[in-house]
């Protein structure tokens, strides 16, 4: 049996909690599983579903800005499986996010492009 079976999920830390929300929930779509407020950090925890993976958006006052873009050293970006890459650019799109030029993987032959959240997280979409 292996040791890891899925990824359970990928924490994101937001500069301006309000607009991240509204990000990931409206424009990408992802549903809330649960909202809390952490009094004593005064910090908001944001539970998103992406399929059987969550994604963890969190504020915390103070927290650094990203060093590089995207070659700092950690995450270096979060890739969302697409069935339709034209379609979610144009949604997008549609939402004022700009996303680079289409490209294709010369290893797999599959198409995907980079577009940003609204702190810069280099976020990619690839075609399925």
């Amino acid at each position: 049996m292996p040791l890891l079976h899925s990824v359970h999920h990928v924490a994101l830390i937001c500069s301006d909690y309000p607009r991240s929300r509204h990000f990931y929930s409206q424009v990408l779509g992802l549903r809330v599983i649960a909202e809390t407020y952490r009094e004593a950090r005064d910090s908001w925890k944001l539970d998103l579903a992406l399929g059987e993976t969550q994604l963890e958006l969190f504020s915390f006052p103070g927290a650094p800005p990203r060093p590089s873009y995207p070659e700092a050293q950690g995450l270096r970006h979060l890739a969302f499986a697409v069935d339709d890459l034209d379609a979610a650019v144009a949604h997008l799109e549609s939402h004022g996010v700009t996303c680079e030029p289409i490209r294709e993987d010369e290893l797999t032959g599959k198409r995907f492009t980079f577009f940003a959240d609204p702190d810069e997280l280099p976020l990619e979409l690839y075609e399925r």
